[in-house]
């Protein structure tokens, strides 16, 4: 067992994609989701903000808010509706929120 989520059968020949997943080197094929690429080099996506569960996205199609990650700088994509690219630095882990000094 390999420890991943998804085990790829079909579609092997599309070009390589690097990226960075949590700081750890990853790779994806063109043309895959976000989504994707995390399940097949992870286990799950994300740590549940309402418990203490692992979450692996629920419906997949971009309807439930389920599948939220953050690249490196803070922005917030949806990782099964974001096509993979080049370089892509992601983080599984909601960033601590900044607020500006109100004083």
């Amino acid at each position: 067992m390999t420890g991943h989520r998804f085990v790829r059968l079909a579609e092997t020949e599309r070009a390589p994609v690097r990226i960075v997943i949590d700081g750890t080197p990853a790779e994806a094929l063109a043309g895959d989701t976000l989504l994707a690429a995390l399940l097949n080099n992870t286990r799950d996506l994300r740590a549940s903000e309402f418990g203490d569960g692992r979450r692996a996205g629920f419906c997949l199609m971009g309807a439930c808010q389920d599948c939220w990650v953050w690249t490196v700088d803070g922005g917030r994509l949806r990782a099964c509706t974001t096509v993979v690219e080049e370089g892509m630095h992601i983080i599984t882990r909601q960033p601590e929120a900044t607020w500006p000094n109100l004083a």
